[in-house]
C-alpha cells in the first residue's frame, strides 16, 4: 500500500509540474503575440513609443515592456491602446488562425459594410483576410453625394481610383478633380473630403492602410 501511495503522489506531482509548465508556455505565447501586434500597428501608424504613450495615456515603459513580450497588459491598458488606433480590443487577443491568407472576390461581389439610403454603398473586397495591413473596397456614390463639410483625419494612407464617374477630392488646402481612370494617394492625417461631381453614380476603388476595424 505504501508503494502504491508514493506512486500516486509522484504522478500527481508530475501532473502539477506539467500544468505549471503549460501555463507558463501559454503566458509566454500570449505576451509575444500581444507585443508583436502592438508593435506592428504602432509602426503602421508611423508612431513612436513616446507618441503612443501620449495618445493612449499608457506609460512608454509599459508599452516598451509589452512590445518586448515582458508583460501581459491589463484589459484596461489594452482598451486604451486599442482605442488610440480606433480598433477593438479583439485585435490583440483574437486567435491568429482566424481569417484566410487568400481572398477571391468575384466581379460584382464583395462584403457589404455600409449602406446609406441607396445613395452611398461600400463593399469590401478584402474582408476575411488574416491580420490585414490594408483594406480594399468599392464605394458606389450617388449623384450630389459628399462626405460632409468637415474634413476627415485619421492615421495611415489612402489610395482612391475613380472606376467610373467624376469626383472632387479636397485634401488639406488643395482640390483634385478625378475623371475615370484617375487616382489619388495621400496621407490620411491630412484633412480630406470628397464630392461626387457626376450627374449619376460614381464608383471609387479605395485602398486604405491600416485596415479599418469594420472591414477586418
Amino acid at each position: 500500500m505504501t508503494n502504491i501511495y508514493f506512486m500516486c503522489v509522484d504522478i500527481t506531482a508530475v501532473l502539477m509540474i506539467k500544468r505549471r509548465f503549460i501555463y507558463k508556455v501559454v503566458r509566454f505565447m500570449v505576451k509575444k503575440i500581444v507585443g508583436k501586434k502592438l508593435k506592428a500597428i504602432r509602426l503602421k501608424n508611423d508612431m513612436t513609443i513616446q507618441e503612443l504613450s501620449v495618445s493612449s495615456r499608457v506609460s512608454s515603459n509599459m508599452i516598451s515592456r509589452i512590445e518586448r513580450g515582458l508583460t501581459i497588459p491589463s484589459v484596461e491598458i489594452l482598451m486604451k491602446l486599442a482605442n488610440t488606433f480606433g480598433m477593438s480590443i479583439n485585435y490583440f487577443v483574437e486567435e491568429a488562425s482566424k481569417g484566410s491568407t487568400v481572398i477571391l472576390t468575384k466581379k460584382g461581389k464583395g462584403q457589404p459594410i455600409f449602406f446609406f439610403e441607396d445613395k452611398h454603398q461600400i463593399n469590401s473586397l478584402s474582408h476575411g483576410l488574416r491580420d490585414p495591413g490594408f483594406a480594399v473596397f468599392y464605394d458606389t456614390i450617388d449623384a450630389n453625394c459628399d462626405s460632409g463639410e468637415g474634413g476627415m483625419v485619421h492615421a495611415g494612407e489612402e489610395f482612391a481610383m475613380v472606376m467610373s464617374g467624376r469626383m472632387l477630392f479636397h485634401v488639406e488646402d488643395r482640390d483634385f478633380v478625378l475623371e475615370e481612370g484617375d487616382s489619388l494617394t495621400f496621407k490620411a492625417t491630412l484633412p480630406h473630403r470628397w464630392q461626387n461631381l457626376h450627374d449619376g453614380q460614381s464608383v471609387i476603388m479605395w485602398v486604405v492602410s491600416p485596415a479599418p476595424n469594420v472591414v477586418q
